[in-house]
C-alpha cells in the first residue's frame, strides 16, 4: 500500500486541513487517523463511548478490531484537541466523525480520493507505515512497543504466552512524540 515517507506526513496533514474539498469532520478524522496510527474503519466508525477524554484513552472493542481483541490507544494532546473540535460537529449520534448523512460514518473512499486530488501517492492505511518508520528511525522505541501501537499480534505462540502487557505507558510516550513531530512539521508548512 502506498505510504508517504514520515518526513512528508506533516505537509500532507497541513494540505488536508487547508483543503476546501472535504468537510471539517473529514479533515479532523484524517488528522486523528494519522495521530493515532489507526486503521481507517476504526476512525471512521469511532464512537464517543469509546473515548475517555479525561484518561486520554481511546478503547476500541474487540468486535471492531482486526485481531478481534480490545485495543487501547493513548491519545496525545493534539488528538484530544481534535476530539474537542469534533465534539462541536456532533450530529446527535454516537459517531465522533459524522458523515454527510446523519448517523452514517464517513465514506471509506473520502480520504483516498482527497489524497489523490491533493497529489499525494498514499492511501490512509499507509500512514500506519509512515508512523512505524518514524518510530523505528527517529526514536529509541522497542520493536514490541511499536507493534503494540499498531495493534499487531505476536505470531510466535511462545512469545505471545509471556507478553501480557499492552505497554500502554511506553506507547503513550511514543504517540506524544509522533504528535510533537507532526506539529513541528505541520507548523513548518504553514510558514
Amino acid at each position: 500500500m502506498p505510504a508517504l515517507p514520515y518526513g512528508e506526513v506533516g505537509e500532507c496533514v497541513a494540505k488536508v486541513k487547508a483543503s476546501q474539498r472535504v468537510s471539517r469532520s473529514s479533515k479532523l478524522a484524517f488528522e486523528f487517523l494519522v495521530l493515532t496510527a489507526a486503521r481507517s474503519a476504526e476512525v471512521r466508525k469511532a464512537t464517543w463511548d469509546e473515548m475517555d477524554v479525561e484518561g486520554a484513552t481511546w478503547t476500541l472493542p474487540a468486535a471492531r478490531m482486526k485481531a478481534n481483541r480490545e485495543h487501547r490507544v493513548p491519545l496525545s494532546g493534539r488528538a484530544l484537541e481534535v476530539l474537542a473540535e469534533a465534539a462541536e460537529l456532533s450530529d446527535g449520534t454516537a459517531l465522533v466523525f459524522p458523515g454527510v448523512r446523519r448517523g452514517r460514518p464517513l465514506s471509506e473512499n473520502t480520504h483516498a480520493k482527497l489524497l489523490r486530488e491533493l497529489g499525494f501517492d498514499a492511501v490512509t492505511h499507509g500512514f500506519r507505515s509512515s508512523f512505524r518508520d518514524y518510530a523505528a528511525e527517529q526514536t529509541h522505541t522497542s520493536h514490541a512497543v511499536m507493534e503494540a501501537a499498531l495493534a499487531h499480534t505476536i505470531r510466535n505462540k511462545a512469545e505471545a504466552a509471556y507478553a501480557r502487557s499492552d505497554l500502554f505507558e511506553k506507547r503513550r510516550e511514543l504517540m506524544e512524540s509522533w504528535a510533537r513531530y507532526l506539529r513541528h512539521e505541520t507548523e513548518g508548512q504553514a510558514r
